[in-house]
């Protein structure tokens, strides 16, 4: 299939059925027990600092493991997987002193989750383009001294999401996946830089976007509750919205279901494997994952469903064999109303 194709194929199936997206990356490449030289590998051999623990650079020197996972996945159910490139920003590998790689990661990253999905023929599988956070914020101060102290610019950071983006693009991937948000401004940045890919001549891909709520107050971490961050991205019509991260399913879902109820597009939902043990495990087992999200399905409040920190095929597996055949969530039609937000939301009929 051509990528026209394969977005008409996308949202043809979200029509039809519960979409599942991968699992974690971080645990599934932990579980290797990589040395420094596998990321390090020829081209890295004499970077300074250490390497190890920036799993994004696998794409380059350790490509075998990431295209091994991206099969897991998919052999597991899942429809989508998501690039090794959840860090994969100027800003980002700049803890790593790899800010120069920052194209290559994402290109090949793309290309081995591209070639990957190619190999299955029984139904299509799809590759979401990952743009993870940053470790920097615009929407709240780096000094507790001075409220308006910004370790960066609005410009510095839309530049490093253009620079991620255009690479994922060129790569070949079907969608684009804006996830674990933390600041709404910076999601902002990435929204910009993505949909000014279609100011320079190229095809416009569904944009995905997915938050993430920092504990149990119900808000983000730049404070919003979930309907005030859905009234801040809206205006991107994403294909879809939802949540991921921070929380395990039994605390997520009061979340989802608000999203659920104000959305006009998908939803969308992969949470941990329960909260972290005093060890920083995940202890939640597959089938009860997989018990936990065939409820959210039952229930009618998903569009997308797949798993966060501490999750694994096996968990995608169960998460797919509880899904099967039910239906998707129908998106609401809410009535035209000026809709804004602070912290809060803001609705006049």
């Amino acid at each position: 299939m051509t990528r026209t194709e394969r977005i008409a194929a996308l949202k043809a199936a979200a029509k039809e059925r519960v979409l599942v997206l991968d699992g974690s990356w971080g645990v599934m490449i932990q579980k290797r027990g990589l040395a420094e030289a596998d990321y390090r590998g020829e081209r890295f051999k004499d970077a300074p600092g250490q390497l190890k623990g920036n799993n994004d650079l696998l794409c380059l020197t350790r490509p075998d493991i990431i295209t091994d996972l991206h099969m897991a996945y998919y052999e597991a159910g899942a429809d989508i997987s998501e690039t090794n490139t959840f860090s994969a920003t100027s800003i980002g590998q700049a803890e790593y002193e790899c800010q120069s790689a920052v194209w290559d990661i994402n290109y090949e990253g793309a290309k081995l989750a591209r070639a990957a999905a190619d190999r299955f023929t029984d139904r299509q599988r799809f590759v979401a383009g990952s743009i993870g956070p940053l470790p920097v914020m615009l929407s709240m101060s780096s000094d507790v001294n001075d409220p308006g102290a910004r370790k960066v610019t609005f410009e510095q950071v839309y530049a490093a999401y253009a620079e991620q983006v255009r690479a994922l693009y060129d790569g070949g991937v079907d969608l684009f996946l804006i996830e674990t948000i933390t600041d709404t401004l910076n999601c902002k940045a990435a929204i910009k830089a993505i949909l000014d890919l279609e100011d320079q001549g190229l095809e416009k891909l569904p944009i995905w976007i997915s938050g993430t709520i920092t504990d149990r107050s119900g808000r983000t971490l730049s404070g919003q509750t979930v309907e005030a961050f859905w009234n801040s991205v809206r205006h991107a019509k994403p294909f879809a919205v939802g949540l991921n991260c921070a929380l395990g399913a039994e605390l997520m879902r009061p979340h989802i279901a608000e999203l659920s109820r104000v959305a006009d597009t998908l939803v969308s939902a992969y949470p941990n494997a329960g909260l972290p043990n005093a060890m920083g495990e995940y202890d939640e087992t597959p089938d009860q994952t997989g018990h936990a999200l065939h409820e959210w399905a039952e229930d009618g409040i998903v569009n997308i469903l797949g798993g966060c920190c501490g999750t694994t095929p096996d968990h995608i597996r169960h998460v797919a064999d509880a899904v099967r055949g039910l239906k998707p969530r129908q998106v609401p039609e809410r009535p035209t109303a000026m809709r804004l937000a602070g912290l809060e939301p803001f609705e006049l009929v």
